[in-house]
């Protein structure tokens, strides 16, 4: 069997046609999923693009190695499911960005890798002093369609099918949109009348977690109208538009090419985007929203089954044992995740399963966090539109503290030690606007989820080589 990753960056599940959405433009992931296995309720494990990229690649999650910022990758020792199936004679294709492996880790996993970059937006229009320079709303992208950088990725990986290749091979296509800024080709950036949408979630509601203020303060967003935001969320369904369309044109090439017989082929992303609720824009590494930590997981087997939905949570890094089992391969690593294979054959989702996503970081780990004057934040001066973000973490770290969360079908629990802690029923209230923390008729639920959390965490705080070290000393003298 074949494999095609067709990895989304930032789009939460709720912006998706299949997902409920009526201002969607998303009719080719719609199409897959009414072809396939449409996974209703899946989370990711940490809300920043490295670390649940590195989740994703392994079933762990981001504590058990310490893959928990974006300066931490996947490295030569540890395991990967691109590595396994290289080394199992897969020819593993890359076109796109780098948010998972270490240099040191493309020759052992990926046969090929390359960008070939272009333009993904348009400009900034807001001078410096205009409180809408810092919301991530800019301009269409007015330049060619076929010089944008995801019809190129798209582009290469269609060639390469019409090259007619050897099988098996696996293409991964880790595209840039829907990430900010929220900016759309011209044709989809204003496609979706922001008049139209749906009542957003309001800003400044109680007992919500300190950064909600602080970023609304420090990126000037609370001088904005509900209006604005609307027009940002607008827009951003105009990207997710714009990638379903080069979607179809992957999914069209596979049918030319007849690898569609033989192509399990998996969309998702790695985390989700604020896109104007709450009066937010982009994400927040200790943010927990669904928004933020649902996201679309959409799956077309050969053979497998058409139009299924699993409504029962499940966890975005199941990806990896599940091409695992569909490859008749058995991971050579201790991880969590679960095989969905099942699922992929019609069987339903397990009902009492729980979710589980992290973020945040100690205040004892100053490497760890955004806004440093060296590496790759080297040069991010006050003009760069992530700025604001870094300078906020720097200041405040306590705003961006070490963050667990559990995610049942009716309930999720976020804890912060020593920061606002939120328990919500996901049934009533699944905007997550009514924070029950302390309420006294809620407890025996809060009690409960602590204690999934608790042993979650116990059981997954690290993994176990299976190879093993002689414990004798080396032979011969030992000499320094």
């Amino acid at each position: 069997m074949n494999f095609v990753l067709f990895n989304i960056e930032e789009m939460r599940a709720e912006s998706a046609g299949c997902y409920g959405d009526g201002s969607a433009c998303t009719p080719n992931l719609d199409r897959l999923a009414a072809e396939g296995v449409r996974f209703d309720n899946c989370f990711v494990q940490h809300t920043v693009c490295a670390p649940s990229r590195c989740s994703f690649m392994t079933g762990w999650y981001p504590h058990v190695r310490g893959h928990r910022t974006l300066w931490h990758l996947l490295r030569p020792d540890e395991p990967n499911l691109l590595k396994y199936l290289k080394d199992t004679g897969w020819t593993v294709m890359w076109w796109g960005k780098n948010d998972l492996l270490a240099r040191a880790s493309f020759a052992a996993s990926v046969s090929h890798a390359s960008d070939p970059g272009g333009k993904c937006f348009g400009d900034n229009p807001w001078p410096p002093d205009d409180p809408r320079r810092q919301t991530f709303l800019y301009e269409p992208y007015s330049g060619n369609v076929e010089e944008h950088g995801d019809f190129r990725r798209v582009e290469a990986a269609i060639e390469f099918l019409r090259s007619r290749p050897h099988e098996p091979f696996l293409i991964y296509l880790p595209l840039t949109f829907t990430h900010p800024p929220y900016s759309a080709p011209t044709g989809w950036h204003d496609r979706v009348d922001p008049a139209s949408l749906p009542p957003l979630r309001p800003p400044g509601l109680p007992d919500k977690p300190d950064f909600h203020a602080l970023i609304r303060r420090t990126r000037r967003l609370d001088e904005l109208d509900d209006a604005f935001f609307r027009k940002i969320q607008a827009v951003y369904l105009g990207m997710a538009g714009f990638i379903d369309s080069q979607l179809g044109r992957l999914l069209d090439a596979l049918d030319e090419t007849g690898f569609a017989r033989s192509t399990a082929v998996f969309v998702f992303s790695d985390h989700g985007d604020y896109a104007g609720d709450y009066g937010l824009v982009e994400k927040w590494p200790s943010g927990m929203e669904d928004v933020l930590t649902r996201v679309p997981f959409v799956t077309r087997v050969p053979g497998g089954a058409s139009g299924h939905v699993v409504r029962e949570p499940v966890e975005m890094f199941d990806l990896t044992p599940t091409l695992l089992e569909l490859a008749g391969l058995k991971a050579r690593h201790t991880h969590f995740a679960r095989s969905l294979a099942p699922q992929l054959s019609g069987a339903p989702g397990d009902p009492d399963r729980a979710a589980f996503a992290e973020g945040g970081y100690g205040t004892f780990e100053p490497h760890c966090f955004e806004g440093r004057s060296t590496g790759d934040q080297a040069g991010r001066g006050p003009e760069h539109i992530y700025y604001p973000k870094g300078r906020l973490q720097q200041d405040r770290p306590e705003s961006v503290s070490r963050t667990a969360m559990v995610r049942t079908s009716n309930h999720k629990l976020v804890y912060r030690p020593g920061g606002t802690c939120e328990l919500y029923d996901m049934i009533a209230d699944p905007g997550e606007t009514r924070n029950l923390w302390g309420r006294p008729e809620i407890e025996p639920v809060r009690r409960e989820l602590e204690r999934r959390l608790l042993d979650r965490m116990i059981e997954t705080s690290d993994a176990v080589p299976f190879d093993e070290d002689p414990r004798g000393l080396p032979r011969g003298p030992v000499e320094s």
